[in-house]
């Protein structure tokens, strides 16, 4: 075997050197020093061979131990008490080693007393090396041009100091930290890390009238919503700007906390925990694999792809129909992930051929089937389009995947499919029993239902921001208006788990919490902004559109909710329908919609989704159409699944 020399190894060997015979000095000053103090600093010619004995075991021994322990790797810059307990830690195992070979090999009648003496010494003389060289190095760091910006931070925990530890190593950050704020009342008054704690959040405006500071820096990574509110309403009562450190599942990336500085976002004001994935098994079913995502560049689409890019697919097929979108999605996913396979492919779900022209040709082993309409108050006055896309768009794909020897179908589904009051939430109902009606087979199809999901295209907080910017009036639709609500990683990451969890059939829940007021995420804009509601910006209640309801269930009365191995995860059971009985009634509805005859459909989504309740707004638009002649429809009942799959249309 040919051993290569790497080019830098005799430029590394050096420093490893003279830091080896640096230790090796301090090892055998500390013996010396042990020897003196328990002679009075006169040692007997009797006990100096006991000294060389002594200091070449302990040399040797305690550098072994310090190489073992990788003391030489510790950043000297960085050094904290940590390090010095690994110092310790080191010393202490040198010594206890050396013991035994200096009362063996060292002429008879060894001092007890010296190893411990030795022990405290060595301690103290290798921890004051690595803090000097701290010193050293952080006096060494040039010092801003201009002062920095005057700020408090607002948390003297482990997150406020090293956020203070980092501005000051770093002045190109451009902070000035003249204190801290902390609700401990124990810390009040007291120095920590050379800065003092000024006093509490309540004390924050007359601390910032007397320190002139016009921004706080909140170090509180591990802040509730509840708690995240009370500080801004702090700040604003002060009248001083606030920004934020990281949240913990955001800290994880990257251990530079002044890098993480951040405005403050109305997700840090929800009570939301750190999602916990089983990493290994969604690489285990993704890294290698083709992965296809329709509605890819959508705000669940978009997610999805990022999030599936982290776990190496051989290839990642993003299908969409609109181009712009996608081509941002492109330049966005090629620039953070280099060595993705990304193809795009441009078409519409419900293009059959183009769907199964795609399939053909890249073979997915995964689909995710994110495409969709999803607005509530649109689809109201576009219903055959509705169940067009919808349903029929979910149909192709699901038929494609099947075809092309997919091994897993995952919808993306609403809360608004239970008890559905609008035909957003009937289509998507729809979807569901259509994929638990699927036969069990190569492919297995699933469902994943959710509920809102903060920040995506058509949703609440950008409308309620546009308004903020204008100077209000922020609308919302009523008071006791309730929605669950995720973040989209959040929302995709748990979608990506549940779809490796299901064996076909399933319909898969995720854990949203408490519903909240729609409302009160405006009044939380608002203050975020820097305003005072209803008084800065004025809340005006638009009332209800046509197919929205006051607050959304996320299961039916018949189905009952089994717990997965993950928390956040839910499974449902319940009856489904076989497939040629479904395909029964979808084949009638395809008719229906091929020749517009709304004043049927309606009727037939109602008796396929009996909990449906139709608003008023659709069953004026239906009973405009005066319904036809019809076919019998045969009516869902539960079955058992139906062994092969037929053509719809």
């Amino acid at each position: 075997m040919l051993l290569h020399h790497h080019p830098s190894s005799s430029t590394q060997r050096a420093p490893q050197l003279l830091h080896a015979a640096i230790e090796a000095a301090l090892i055998a000053l500390a013996g010396f020093g042990a020897f003196l103090l328990r002679f009075e600093f006169e040692i007997p010619a009797l006990y100096v061979p006991h000294l060389k004995v002594a200091l070449a075991i302990w040399i040797l021994v305690k550098l072994t131990a310090f190489q073992w322990h990788q003391l030489d790797r510790r950043a000297w810059r960085f050094f904290s008490i940590d390090d010095m307990l690994q110092v310790c830690k080191a010393n202490l195992i040198g010594s206890l080693l050396s013991v035994p070979l200096v009362l063996w090999l060292a002429p008879a009648g060894f001092p007890r007393s010296i190893p411990i003496m030795d022990l405290m010494l060595c301690s103290l003389f290798i921890g004051t090396r690595y803090l000097t060289a701290r010193l050293v190095i952080e006096a060494r760091q040039p010092k801003a041009a201009t002062p920095g910006m005057n700020v408090l931070i607002y948390g003297a925990g482990r997150a406020g100091v090293a956020l203070l530890a980092e501005t000051r190593a770093n002045p190109s950050l451009g902070y000035n930290v003249l204190g801290f704020i902390d609700d401990d009342p124990n810390l009040t008054d007291f120095i920590v890390y050379g800065t003092s704690v000024l006093g509490r959040g309540a004390d924050l405006k007359w601390i910032a009238s007397r320190t002139g500071v016009r921004e706080v820096l909140i170090a509180l990574p591990s802040a509730t919503a509840e708690e995240m509110v009370e500080l801004l309403q702090y700040c604003q009562q002060a009248r001083v700007r606030f920004r934020t450190v990281a949240t913990l599942g955001e800290m994880m990336e990257s251990k530079a906390i002044a890098t993480q500085i951040r405005d403050v976002d109305v997700q840090d004001l929800l009570s939301r925990d750190p999602v916990e994935l089983d990493r290994e098994l969604l690489r285990s079913r993704i890294e290698g694999k083709v992965v296809m995502v329709t509605g890819a560049a959508g705000s669940i689409g978009s997610e999805l792809c990022r999030q599936i890019a982290r776990f190496r697919p051989s290839r990642l097929v993003a299908f969409e129909v609109a181009e712009t979108p996608l081509f941002h999605l492109e330049r966005e996913l090629r620039a953070a992930f280099p060595e993705l396979n990304l193809v795009l492919e441009i078409g519409n779900i419900r293009d059959a051929q183009r769907v199964s022209s795609v399939m053909k040709g890249h073979r997915p082993a995964m689909v995710y089937h994110a495409a969709a309409y999803k607005h509530v108050p649109i689809m109201e006055s576009s219903v055959i389009e509705a169940v067009t896309n919808n349903v029929f768009g979910t149909w192709n794909v699901a038929q494609a995947a099947a075809e092309y020897g997919a091994e897993e179908f995952v919808l993306i589904s609403s809360d608004k499919a239970v008890h559905p009051t609008s035909v957003m939430g009937a289509t998507k109902r729809l979807c569901e029993l259509l994929i638990r009606s699927l036969p069990a087979g190569p492919t297995r199809f699933v469902a994943v239902r959710f509920g809102n999901v903060l920040g995506s295209n058509g949703s609440v907080i950008p409308l309620f921001k546009q308004q903020i910017a204008k100077g209000g009036p922020v609308t919302v639709t009523h008071p006791d208006m309730r929605r669950y609500f995720m973040t989209i990683p959040e929302a995709s990451q748990l979608v990506l788990q549940a779809s490796v969890m299901g064996q076909g059939g399933e319909i898969f829940v995720l854990e949203m919490g408490g519903q909240v007021k729609i409302v009160d995420i405006a009044r939380k804009l608002i203050l975020l902004s820097g305003l005072v509601p209803d008084t800065d910006i004025k809340i005006e209640f638009s009332g209800i559109r046509p197919g929205e309801k006051l607050y959304e269930e996320l299961n039916l009365n018949d189905e009952e909710t089994i717990p997965t191995s993950h928390r956040k995860i839910k499974m449902f059971t319940g009856g489904g329908a076989s497939t040629s009985q479904v395909l029964s009634q979808l084949n009638h509805m395809r008719h229906l919609c091929d020749n517009r005859r709304l004043g049927e459909i309606v009727p037939l989504i109602q008796e396929l989704v009996p909990e449906y309740v139709a608003s008023e707004h659709v069953l004026r638009l239906a009973a405009a159409e005066p319904p036809r002649k019809r076919a019998q429809v045969v009516t869902m009942r539960p079955a058992a699944r139906a062994k092969t799959v037929g053509n719809v249309g």
